[in-house]
């Protein structure tokens, strides 16, 4: 057997490593992935499913909540609450083995909830979705507890209470999920005063600054570059803002008068198109500005396409859940609807449709539990196939309905509900 130089066998150790890092799959440390857009670019996984299911890689108890799961380096994060004695709850954020769903550690806390929040068949836990960055995990509760906590152990790091300290109520203004942008913790508080938004120091906790007097919302925000500077894109019942992410200062703003249940997606941006559920805007090259392509009107009802879910922009398109389980298909350029189905998801009350591009295709993710893979594009919906990954166990207009959106990561898809946090492989050598 001839042995290869040393020169040689460096350079074949480096081709092994590249190998290695080019083959290994990104992980989902925060809400909507890595790039906070939604979009699952991992190859070698399942294009079809198979008839008898997929395989379920493990199992954990979980309690209430209508956060996503996160998974870094490993690990799986997520937060819930268990709900039984009046007044409080006691809400958690818990690591799991990726590997084997084996618990390694949980953070627990006192929480004050109202009555409301205790009811059995729709109990309230924490919608906001944790980050992971360097090691630390970051979480916002349902009652407004902020906690940086050691990924590997879950000591706390900092903390605070947003509730209490920018005078918010209970159970209010605490859905969105944390966003880090460099140094910064970035939270949408609907806080007094003029604490719409506040950044912090993610190391210390310590307030960097704070902006807007706007009100609470369901919307998370996002940061993108465009007009030659980063932007943070905040959606509140009062308007769509584009603040400069290092010091709060307003580069734009669009007017948007609505409910705050309304505002539930989180925006979407493709090219130099920005999306916020149904309102369309263009965004300017050579600095930060924004002017609205779609709708004409400014009525409220006209600008929103789903209260439950978030749009796509695809080849010029843009799919979305509309009223209660439609999916339809705009012109992207003019909001010109395509086409619309039925044939997702219920027509109900509730009724939901996560889009997630997976390679060629799209992965839908329904309220009714179920995991899709359809072909999207002008001509229609080509659904390639359908499982049911979990139960729906929230009620909400006398059905049960999984809102919470997946995660995917390690060829593996992360779903949960009020009762379990279960991890399903998409492999296709599974």
């Amino acid at each position: 057997m001839k042995l290869l130089s040393p020169c040689r066998w460096m350079r074949f150790s480096m081709s092994l490593l590249l190998l290695a890092l080019a083959a290994r799959a990104d992980d989902w440390p925060q809400w909507r992935g890595a790039n906070r857009d939604g979009i699952w670019s991992e190859t070698g996984v399942l294009q079809s499913f198979p008839p008898a299911g997929l395989k379920v890689r493990w199992r954990a108890p979980v309690g209430a909540g209508l956060s996503s799961p996160v998974v870094a380096q490993g690990r799986v994060f997520i937060t819930d609450a268990i709900v039984k004695e009046k007044p409080i709850a006691w809400e958690r954020v818990e690591c799991f083995d990726e590997k084997n769903g084996h618990l390694l550690w949980t953070h627990q806390y006192e929480a004050k909830y109202y009555d409301w929040a205790f009811d059995p068949k729709s109990p309230t836990g924490p919608g906001s979705t944790p980050v992971v960055k360097d090691g630390k995990v970051y979480s916002l509760g349902a009652a407004g507890d902020l906690f940086c906590l050691d990924a590997l152990n879950g000591a706390v790091l900092w903390r605070r209470n947003t509730s209490q300290e920018f005078g918010l109520a209970e159970l209010s203004g605490c859905t969105p999920s944390p966003l880090i942008e460099g140094d910064l913790l970035i939270l949408i508080v609907g806080g007094k005063p003029d604490a719409g938004v506040v950044a912090f120091d993610r190391n210390s906790g310590k307030e960097v600054w704070r902006a807007l007097s706007d009100m609470w919302t369901y919307s998370s925000p996002i940061v993108i570059t465009a007009g030659e500077r980063r932007q943070l894109i905040v959606w509140t019942p009062q308007a769509v803002t584009s603040l400069d992410p290092a010091t709060g200062k307003i580069y734009w703003r669009e007017p948007m008068t609505i409910g705050n249940d309304y505002a539930v997606a989180t925006p979407v941006f493709r090219g130099d198109l920005l999306l916020v559920s149904g309102l369309m805007f263009r965004l300017g090259r050579d600095k930060p500005s924004a002017s609205v392509l779609w709708p004409e009107t400014k009525a409220s009802s006209r600008r929103i396409l789903s209260r439950t879910s978030i749009p796509l922009i695809q080849d010029s398109l843009v799919f979305s859940d509309k009223t209660n389980g439609r999916l339809v298909c705009l012109e992207a350029e003019t909001g010109k609807q395509v086409w619309e189905t039925d044939q997702v998801t219920g027509h109900k009350i509730g009724s939901a449709i996560q889009l997630i591009p997976s390679g060629d295709s799209v992965l839908l993710y329904t309220d009714e539990g179920n995991l899709i893979r359809a072909h999207l594009t002008a001509k229609g919906y080509e659904e390639l196939s359908r499982v049911h990954l979990i139960d729906p166990t929230y009620l909400l207009g006398g059905r049960n309905v999984a809102w919470p959106p997946p995660t995917f990561a390690d060829r593996q898809v992360f779903v949960r509900n009020d009762q379990e946090l279960i991890c399903v492989s998409l492999a296709q050598s599974d």
